[in-house]
């Protein structure tokens, strides 16, 4: 079998919370949900190509979020944790630590080159209506408000909103902003740039945060009874 590589953080393109929920656990070895073996070889990225993986964790939620609403549509059963534990992973690495990231490094520098500053106003001002979202979402995430039919009205309006959001928002930074990213940093900036990242993610997560994250969705996903790829291939 061959050992899935490492990807570390940045230069790929050089020249060319924890959740709370008990489904992250510090040291864990890597599955097929994202995770990596001993032995591997490290591939660096770009804080760029960086944040845009860490959209795939994004889009993964999402896709639980899609789910979950279908079976409130449905008035079917779903096991409130893997709700709650999506929300709080949006809460933790999302909001807490991909969007702080885009704020504090991106945002800014974006201002001062007087780039894209439309977009980027947009962008900041979704980050915040987002956490209002997944406040909303963490309150009513629990089995006592499924019960109630007019909170379980307000979790589905409060997530399609998310989605309908978010979806825009995180295809309009992996195509428009993180492109024009690179365009106006310096390379050694943003080599330096990547190396801050990483910091952050290690302060945060202790070490392999987007390893753990993505393990953590795969969890939530596996629980939920979607993860198999396979069954979303259509039968044409």
């Amino acid at each position: 079998m061959i050992p899935e590589i490492r990807v570390a953080r940045r230069g790929l393109l050089h020249g060319a919370a924890l959740l709370g929920t008990g489904l992250l656990v510090s040291g864990c070895s890597k599955n097929e949900g994202g995770s990596k073996a001993g032995g591997e070889t490290a591939e660096e990225v770009g804080p760029g190509e960086d944040l845009m993986r860490e959209h795939g964790v994004l889009k993964r939620v999402i896709l639980i979020y899609r789910d979950i609403l279908a079976r409130l549509d449905a008035r079917q059963d779903f096991p409130p944790d893997v709700l709650a534990g999506s929300a709080k992973l949006i809460r933790n690495f999302v909001e807490d630590y991909h969007e702080k990231l885009e704020e504090d490094y991106l945002f800014p520098r974006f201002k001062k080159a007087n780039r894209l500053t439309d977009l980027v106003d947009v962008l900041a001002t979704q980050h915040q209506k987002g956490r209002v979202l997944t406040d909303t979402i963490l309150r009513l995430a629990t089995p006592a408000m499924l019960k109630d039919a007019e909170q379980r009205r307000s979790l589905s309006d409060a997530m399609r909103q998310f989605i309908r959001m978010y979806e825009p928002h995180e295809a309009r930074e992996d195509t428009v902003l993180f492109p024009e990213f690179h365009k106006i940093v310096s390379q050694h900036e943003y080599d330096a740039l990547g190396d801050e990242f990483e910091k952050k993610e290690n302060q945060l997560f202790g070490g392999d945060g987007f390893e753990k994250n993505v393990d953590a969705v795969a969890g939530l996903e596996k629980t939920l009874g979607i993860y198999d790829l396979a069954q979303f291939t259509p039968n044409v």
